[in-house]
Order: C-alpha cells, then sequence, then structure tokens
C-alpha cells in the first residue's frame, strides 16, 4: 500500500484495491476503496446519509457482532474489536468518514459498505496497523492473533446490505419517533388542554364557509385542537409501532442465506435492550425487505399528523388576524418586526412556519409513496430506493416535532384571547336568530336577520322593535353561552 500526493485534491491519498481494482483514498479517511468508488460515482445532490441511519447502523453492527460472537461465528478479539468501533459509530463519532450521497445504490449498499469499511479501519487503527490493511489476508488470517478484522468477512458476517439498510432506516426512524415526536407532540396536546379550560367561559361567534354562525365557547375551540393532537400522539404511536418489525436476518432476499437461524431474532433483542424500544424479527423477510410498505404507513401517519397541525394554526391566524382591522378574537404572541417598509407589523411567523413544514411533509410523504411503488422502487425481491425513503421519513419526524415544540413554546404558551372583542361579534351576528327558530319558526326568524343586516342594528335590537317575544323571553333565548349548550 503506497501514499501519495494527489495534484488533484491537493492532499495525499492511498491505494487501496476492491473487486473491480485499485481506487485513490484519502490517506487519512476511514473508509476504504468501495467508499470512495461511490462517492464519485454520485456526485448528485451534496447531501449525505442522515446521521440518524449512521448511528442506527453503529448500533446495529454492534449488536451482530455480539450475537455472532455468541453462536461462534467470530472470535472474540474480533468481536469485541468490532463491537468497539461499531459502538463509537452509534455514539456518534466518525460520521465525517460517511461522505456517499443520499442518492446513491438504492438498496444502501454503498452506505453498509461504508461501515464495514470504517469498522474494520477503527479496528487497524486500535491495533496499530495501516488503515487499510483489513483486507490483508495476513493480517485477518493471523491464527496467532485472530485480531484482523475483514469489512466482508466479519463485519458483514451474517448479514447484507438488503437487510441491514431497512433496518437501520427503521431504528433511525423509531428512536426519532419515540424520543422527539412524541414528547413534542404530548407538550403540545397538553398546551391546548390547559387553553381550553381557562378559556371555557370566552364565548365567540362560530363560523362556518367563512360566514357567521352560532355561537361556541373558545374553550370548545381549543378542546377540539387538543383532541386532533391526542389523535396525533395515536398515529404517531401507530407509525412507530409500523417500524417495529425488522428485516435484519433476511439478507440477500429474504431467505437468510449465509445467516444463523436465530441471528435476526438475537439482534433484534439487543437492539431492543440498546434503544429501549421492543423492536422484533421481521414476521416474514420477504415481505419485509422486497417492499417498504411499513416506512409508507409511518410516513402517512407524519403526513396526517402535519396537516391537522396546519388547520390548528391556521385556524389561530385567522382569529387573531389584525389587530383592528379583522377578527382579532385572539391576540397572537410578539415574536419579530413583521415589514421592512411598515413600522409596527407584526405577523403570524409561528403559523406560517408550520405551514411550510405541512407542505415539506406531505412532499416527503409523496417521495416515500413514488419510491415503494411497483416498478419504480419495490421490485421483485427487493426495494431499490430506500435512501430517499431514509432521508424523507427522518426529516418528516424531525420537522413534526421542531414544529410542534417552537409553536408551543413561541406562539399557543402566550396566546391570549380578547375578550371584548368576542362579546362585540357576538351580540352582532346575525346568526344569533338561529335560537328563535323554535320560538317563532325559521322563516320568521330570517326576515329578522335580513332587517337587522339591511338597517345595521343587531338581532336583538329588531326583534324587541318587532315585538315578536316578551323581554323576558327574548334574553332567554339570545343568551350566546345558553346557545353553546345541547337544548
Amino acid at each position: 500500500m503506497t501514499t501519495t500526493a494527489s495534484p488533484a485534491k491537493g492532499g495525499a491519498t492511498r491505494t487501496e484495491k476492491d473487486t473491480m481494482g485499485t481506487m485513490s483514498v484519502p490517506a487519512q479517511a476511514l473508509y476504504g476503496a468501495s467508499t470512495q468508488r461511490a462517492v464519485e460515482n454520485f456526485p448528485i445532490s451534496g447531501r449525505s446519509i442522515p446521521a440518524g441511519v449512521l448511528y442506527a447502523y453503529g448500533h446495529l453492527k454492534a449488536a451482530c457482532a455480539k450475537v455472532n460472537l455468541e453462536l461462534g461465528r467470530l472470535n472474540k478479539d474480533r468481536a469485541e474489536a468490532t463491537i468497539k468501533a461499531a459502538t463509537e459509530i452509534g455514539m456518534g463519532k466518525h460520521h465525517e468518514h460517511f461522505p456517499i450521497d443520499v442518492f446513491q445504490t438504492g438498496s444502501g449498499t454503498s452506505t453498509n459498505m461504508n461501515a464495514n469499511e470504517v469498522i474494520a479501519n477503527l479496528v487497524c487503527e486500535a491495533n496499530g496497523v495501516a488503515i487499510g490493511s483489513s483486507k490483508d489476508a495476513t493480517y485477518i488470517g493471523d491464527a496467532k492473533t485472530g485480531k484482523g478484522v475483514h469489512p466482508n468477512d466479519h463485519v458483514n458476517l451474517g448479514q447484507s446490505s438488503n437487510d441491514t439498510f431497512p433496518t437501520a432506516m427503521r431504528l433511525a426512524a423509531a428512536y426519532d419517533i419515540h424520543n422527539h415526536l412524541l414528547p413534542c407532540i404530548k407538550g403540545m396536546a397538553v398546551e391546548l388542554e390547559t387553553k381550553a379550560k381557562a378559556w371555557d367561559d370566552v364565548v365567540k361567534i362560530g363560523r362556518t364557509h367563512l360566514q357567521d354562525a352560532t355561537p361556541i365557547r373558545l374553550g370548545q375551540e381549543f378542546a377540539g385542537y387538543a383532541q386532533q393532537l391526542r389523535h396525533a400522539e395515536q398515529r404517531a404511536q401507530h407509525a412507530l409501532d409500523a417500524l417495529l418489525e425488522l428485516p435484519i436476518g433476511g439478507t440477500a432476499v429474504g431467505t437468510g442465506i449465509n445467516t444463523h437461524p436465530e441471528f435476526g431474532a438475537r439482534v433484534c433483542e439487543k437492539l431492543s435492550e440498546a434503544f429501549g424500544i421492543p423492536f422484533r424479527e421481521a414476521t416474514d423477510h420477504c415481505e419485509a425487505q422486497h417492499t417498504q410498505d411499513a416506512v409508507v404507513e409511518a410516513s402517512g401517519n407524519l403526513r396526517t399528523i402535519a396537516i391537522s397541525l396546519s388547520k390548528i394554526a391556521c385556524d389561530i391566524r385567522i382569529m387573531g388576524c389584525g389587530p383592528r382591522c379583522g377578527i382579532g378574537e385572539l391576540k397572537l404572541p410578539e415574536t419579530q418586526p413583521g415589514s421592512s417598509i411598515m413600522p409596527g407589523k407584526v405577523n403570524p411567523v409561528m403559523v406560517e412556519m408550520v405551514c411550510m413544514v405541512c407542505c415539506r411533509v406531505i412532499g416527503n410523504d409523496a417521495t416515500i409513496g413514488a419510491a415503494n411503488m411497483g416498478g419504480i422502487g419495490s421490485i421483485l425481491d427487493l426495494n431499490v430506493a430506500m435512501p430517499v425513503m431514509a432521508e424523507a421519513i427522518l426529516d418528516s419526524i424531525r420537522l413534526v416535532a421542531q414544529a410542534c415544540k417552537v409553536f408551543t413554546d413561541k406562539c399557543l404558551k402566550d396566546l391570549e384571547p380578547d375578550r371584548e372583542r368576542c362579546a362585540e361579534l357576538i351580540e352582532g351576528s346575525l346568526a344569533m336568530c338561529t335560537s328563535l327558530v323554535p320560538a317563532i319558526g325559521y322563516d320568521k326568524s330570517a326576515a329578522i336577520a335580513k332587517t337587522a343586516f339591511a338597517q345595521g342594528k343587531t338581532v336583538r335590537e329588531v326583534a324587541r322593535e318587532q315585538k315578536v317575544l316578551s323581554e323576558d323571553e327574548l334574553d332567554r333565548l339570545l343568551n350566546p353561552r345558553d346557545m353553546t349548550l345541547p337544548n
């Protein structure tokens, strides 16, 4: 193995081999020829595989080494060295040595080999031999020490890219849902429930078709929003549940060739311990590898949650529009100046953030669905669009979680009702005539509403002038709070 200067790249390189020939690799890179070949083949987006997948790959490779040691397929020195190196990747170290673009081989083979090579070279460093020695037959076959770790023969033992990448993708998504998304959704639900209780005495006008409707309590509206978030919590849990079956153990096409019959189940047990999430071996490895329906299902739930968030945020924006020339029933917290030309203008920027997140999550969901379609991503015995699916679903999880957290902290917590404005709009609404219908009929009530509109008066004023009912009866029927209750 030689080290030379690279005039084109301005740095030292070393020469390594893979099954296709030799490659010049940056001298200090922990990856090898297979990774470098992929780097040169896929200069597409400049975006590497998400960190979550790399964390998951580290834990997965460590779990595989532990199981191979237990099964007697890997000796103690090699297993422990592999476990140590892989665990470092699982802790977030060495991620700079994973340079391959998201838009790569659709099975994630390049990233799997990237992990195998980095782990093997970390073992080289630990044993005091040159990076790249992992493929040296003398080193890996040293009967005396047996310490050498080969990226394919040892790190990848009992595995294939076709079962490790979808496993890592599900691990990463499940972890983020469990540890980030669910807590953020719960936090937003609690804040909405708190507002619903605090504002149950605030009666406001309801609106359907963006037109005046019968009164509703602000607390009732916010209780509805809170229930949306509780449903969102259930949907996030369903998304997590869909990802719990792991493909590991299926190897190339789901048949389990070149692996131990107990390998998949044992690795899942190790991963459950590491993540604190009850993973299990896939019921059918062909299903788990030939398609990624589970990821599509999880993404669909994320899409629904994002759309729920947009509904809540946009309703708050409409009720807060103004501050003087709009509805103005809610007073949105001021977070930043809203205009470079209009002094004093403040915009509902937190709502706009949520809306943009929703747009992106819908786009991610469309990407994931297309990437799983037959003939596009899921073709015969493997899905071949997994890296982009992994990026899209992890992006959606992160965006929805952060949108919930930031919207709660920067909008909901300091949101306040304008009680006087709510009362003013209630009294002026023509829809107040609805409560007169049981007493005087639909037609007479409609005539009162039209007269009130034409004369610029309230329903109460016209009904009183026309003496359709006694004063006491009018007060009883036109009580706004009573109109928010069944009768």
